[in-house]
């Protein structure tokens, strides 16, 4: 590979690293972000993981990446303020062990999602229509 190719490559993944990190606001739980999605008019809202919770869970994954949030609307219902969310945790440079060799397994990306029925009083919602 030519030094140029590598060189052009390297800023552009520094630019869409700079821009994600200058999109995404830090918290330290998922709600806030919940409540920005119910809020926002295209239903997401995106983040990043900040204080105790998020460095013990980078440390005992051996991560260095921060941990990243993503919340989307996969549906809004008719009272007003409540949505069905989607919620996704992710982090690059995870080490999980491996169980069954007794070992530790390369680092990679761990995605977890959950889906949740929430509303900005922090309750389901009366009806799901």
């Amino acid at each position: 590979m030519k030094p140029i190719t590598v060189l052009v490559g390297a800023a552009c993944a520094l630019f869409a690293s700079a821009a994600t990190a200058q999109d995404r606001m830090p918290v330290r739980d998922a709600r806030q972000l919940m409540l920005a999605a119910l809020d926002s008019p295209d239903g997401e809202a995106h983040g990043f993981l900040v204080g105790e919770v998020a460095d013990a869970i980078s440390q005992r994954f051996n991560a260095t990446t921060p941990i990243y949030i993503d919340v989307s609307t996969e549906m809004r219902y008719a009272q007003r303020g409540c949505s069905r969310l989607n919620v996704r945790f992710w982090q690059d440079g995870v080490q999980l062990p491996n169980y069954g060799a007794g070992g530790v397994q390369a680092p990679r990306r761990q995605t977890i999602d959950f889906g949740i029925n929430y509303c900005r009083d922090g309750q389901p919602p009366r009806s799901l229509s």
